[in-house]
């Protein structure tokens, strides 16, 4: 019951805020022709599908490094407090040695992503 009240609130909120961030894009069909459909590009008029992969590519980036300062700094946190405690303390340092090697592949995988595409596929904008 609690659960189910609490998901209709969030879908209200949602629903809320979608429809106001649509009136305030300013949608109008008066431009439009009579009898055919014209639709604006809800992500902007110079936006394509390589700019807005490589938009998401730097959003999923921000998560990343940020899961990854949470994971540092739980990390440092448990070896700090582990008050000699062996096994705490083995359990911060490989919390921070795996944080720090996924940031390591995850940010090598994009370099060489990007060196692919700029340099062999001469990709415009690099």
């Amino acid at each position: 019951m609690k659960t189910s009240f609490i998901l209709g609130i969030v879908i209200t909120a949602i629903i809320i805020f979608s429809y106001a961030n649509i009136c305030e894009a300013g949608f109008s069909i008066k431009d439009c022709p009579q009898g055919t459909v014209c639709l604006d590009n809800p992500l902007g008029a110079d936006v394509t599908p390589q700019t807005f992969i490589g938009d998401v590519i730097r959003g999923i980036l921000g998560v990343v490094g940020s899961l990854a300062l949470a994971l540092f700094i739980y990390g440092g946190f448990l070896w700090m407090t582990a008050a000699g405690n062996a096994e705490q303390v083995a359990k911060g340092k490989n919390t921070l040695i795996w944080a720090t090697l996924g940031l390591i592949i995850i940010f090598s995988s994009y370099a060489l992503v990007r060196f692919v595409i700029y340099e062999f596929i001469q990709a415009p904008g690099g």
